[in-house]
């Protein structure tokens, strides 16, 4: 029996896991175990997502919760070290960027168990973000590493990593394509929030940079406020409390909503005239749902949505925003640079063949 552990720990985790523990369940020589590191601890942010998208009940949850990102990572890597001494399994899975997936490769590598990094390759080639910090450093402690894109294949070998690498398309592609037809039967979110399709935009904003900087996170709002479109707002906990510093005053037009699950996210993203965000999950499902985004950071490391002409980068300059969120334009391509919504399956292939 081949023993898999999987770790997740925040909500684009949730989406990446899911499809691979799908396809587990179809090789009976695979015996898979999950752990959830708390770090998303928030029922909307953690629980939801795993009815939505049918993943099992973690085998352990670490309830690590928030806290700064060495604190954070420290007490993953402290409380996972035991269990991975414990189950012993064949190889460990991360997924991702979060702080979650570096404490669990960094881990397992040092009890010398091999590591797989679903979504490996990806660069912003900005290390101020945490995130790319996370991915560099997972991506080399990794065995195996299953990249979305060629662009991310060939940023690997510019680092030297040319042995384990996998171009398999993009695992979030496959959730998606499995999921978008139940979450139109199962949400009601149009109806309860009182808007039309096409009517609205939808706008997210999490990372560091935009929340903890009270002036960026100041100027979003400032353009998506003088804008007058009628905004759909699903507040992070990190961006809410920033919010209720900044003392705004209520807009008419921005309705502000707390933070949703998996399939209702999926249909305001569907149906939403045009999409601002700072999170690469959401600048995605944008690009496969064919919905222009406007992406409020300065690079991103999903290069192919902005080269197509569906994403633009604006950064926190109002005018930007504002400009973007008028701009009536519409690419006219559309080309997938993500696969064929197959990566699981691929991914768990690969993994047969080269584990024994």
């Amino acid at each position: 029996m081949i023993k898999i552990l999987s770790i997740v720990g925040a909500r684009p985790n949730f989406v990446k896991i899911a499809p691979f523990l799908e396809e587990i369940k179809k090789y009976k020589n695979f015996q898979s175990v999950l752990v959830h590191t708390g770090q998303h601890y928030d029922f909307e942010m953690s629980e939801s997502f795993f009815e939505d998208l049918s993943i099992p009940k973690p085998d352990y949850n670490l309830g690590v919760g928030s806290g700064s990102h060495a604190w954070q990572t420290a007490e993953i890597m402290k409380k996972l070290e035991g269990i991975l001494l414990k189950e012993n399994p064949n190889l460990v899975v991360v997924v991702g960027d979060v702080n979650s997936t570096l404490a669990g490769a960094l881990t397992a590598a040092k009890v010398h168990i091999p590591v797989a990094h679903i979504e490996a390759g990806l660069r912003s080639f900005n290390m101020q973000m945490p995130e790319e910090i996370n991915r560099v450093l997972s991506d080399h402690v990794s065995d195996f590493l299953f990249c979305p894109t060629e662009t991310s294949m060939e940023n690997l070998k510019k680092e030297g990593i040319v042995n384990g690498i996998y171009n398999v398309g993009d695992i979030m592609y496959d959730a998606l394509l499995n999921k978008i037809k139940v979450a139109g039967e199962k949400t009601k979110i149009l109806e309860e929030l009182k808007v039309k399709k096409g009517e609205y935009f939808l706008l997210t904003i999490h990372r560091e940079v935009n929340t903890d900087k009270l002036s960026n996170l100041g100027k979003i709002m400032e353009a998506v406020t003088e804008s007058n479109e009628e905004i759909i707002f699903p507040v992070h906990p990190r961006a809410k409390k920033q919010i209720e510093k900044l003392n705004l005053k209520q807009s008419n037009n921005i309705k502000i909503i707390e933070p949703v699950g998996y399939f209702d996210m999926l249909i305001l993203e569907k149906n939403a005239k045009k999409i601002i965000t700072d999170s690469g999950g959401v600048q995605k499902e944008a690009f496969w749902l064919k919905v222009p985004c406007i992406t409020l950071r300065e690079e991103t490391e999903l290069v192919e949505t902005v080269d197509s002409g569906w994403n633009i980068l604006v950064g926190t300059d109002p005018q930007k925003i504002l400009k973007e969120i008028k701009n009536i334009g519409f690419p006219k391509e559309h080309r997938n640079y993500f696969g064929d919504g197959k990566t699981a399956e691929k991914i768990v292939k690969i993994l047969a063949q080269k584990i024994k």
